[in-house]
């Protein structure tokens, strides 16, 4: 399999990893189901190891696949960026702000952060590439430069980059509708006992989830960690039941699941700005500070 091929079959994997069904996934790619099938097959292949456990109502990722997702989409996401660059260069566009973001932050948070990027350079048309990838991924391509400036979690190891204060982000905690602590007048952390916690796999970004894995543990809760992929595996997970979680989403009516602030507690998500050391970026930094802030009140 030549390397553009393998990129190719890469984009596959990604789709479908991201749509849970090889059906959706060709939908996505503007291609029928067999040829997409057959190219995950011949990537399995090239591999040596299944990426994806297939059945009648859909895939789910094996452990190979689900190790190897971040990297396929780092890849891809390369790719698509390298094009883009050289069709840019080629048409004399050079204004371009490629920025990243991890999975943690809102929607609306998001959009509004790509709005403010948009307004960077005054009047001078601004063309803005979003990237989402964990905060291990985003640092590693900040220090690269393939990205001029991300949002990531605090802690991470920074080393060779600047960055902005820490910001915080209202978080709430999501629990199974029939547990107690849903309808609690003043709900406390110690409700929590005996349910699992639903958060990101550590290698996203290991300081941060031992340091939040930390925080439960020195409040008297001791959860067997369950992992998920993003805030939707999270939210099924809490709605099968036996697990609690955290996320930006604000409360929502949702079966399944009930958002709860714990009395005295501050489960804020911690984030900074970072760029490479010496970069000009500080406008789109600057920019990005302001939404955030904004944000968090």
């Amino acid at each position: 399999m030549a390397a553009m091929d393998l990129l190719r079959h890469l984009s596959f994997f990604v789709a479908v990893a991201e749509e849970g069904h090889f059906g959706n996934a060709a939908s996505r790619l503007g291609m029928t189901q067999p040829p997409l099938s057959q190219g995950m097959r011949r990537l399995e292949q090239r591999l040596g190891t299944d990426l994806v456990h297939r059945g009648a109502r859909g895939v789910v990722l094996t452990e190979a696949g689900r190790q190897l997702l971040p990297r396929a989409r780092l890849l891809v996401s390369d790719a698509a960026r390298f094009e883009d660059e050289a069709q840019r260069i080629a048409g004399g566009h050079d204004r371009t702000v490629r920025w990243g973001v991890t999975p943690s932050l809102g929607d609306e948070v998001v959009v509004r952060c790509v709005r403010a990027l948009r307004g960077v350079d005054g009047d001078r048309p601004t063309r803005i590439v979003t990237t989402t990838a964990t905060t291990t991924e985003l640092v590693e391509s900040v220090r690269a430069g393939s990205l001029d400036v991300a949002v990531v979690e605090h802690p991470a190891l920074l080393t060779g980059l600047d960055s902005g204060p820490v910001l915080k982000l209202r978080r709430w905690v999501v629990v199974p509708e029939d547990h107690p602590v849903g309808t609690a007048k003043k709900a406390q952390v110690r409700m929590l006992r005996g349910l699992a916690l639903s958060t990101g796999p550590r290698s996203d970004n290991p300081p941060a989830h031992d340091l939040f894995v930390d925080m439960w543990k020195a409040r008297g809760v001791d959860p067997e960690v369950i992992v998920s992929t993003g805030t939707r595996e999270l939210l099924t997970h809490v709605a099968a039941g036996g697990c609690f979680g955290v996320t930006t989403t604000a409360p929502t009516a949702m079966p399944g699941v009930r958002w709860v602030d714990l009395v005295r507690e501050d489960v804020a998500l911690r984030l900074r700005i970072v760029w490479r050391s010496g970069a000009e970026f500080s406008s789109a930094a600057r920019e990005l500070d302001r939404v955030l802030l904004k944000a968090g009140r």
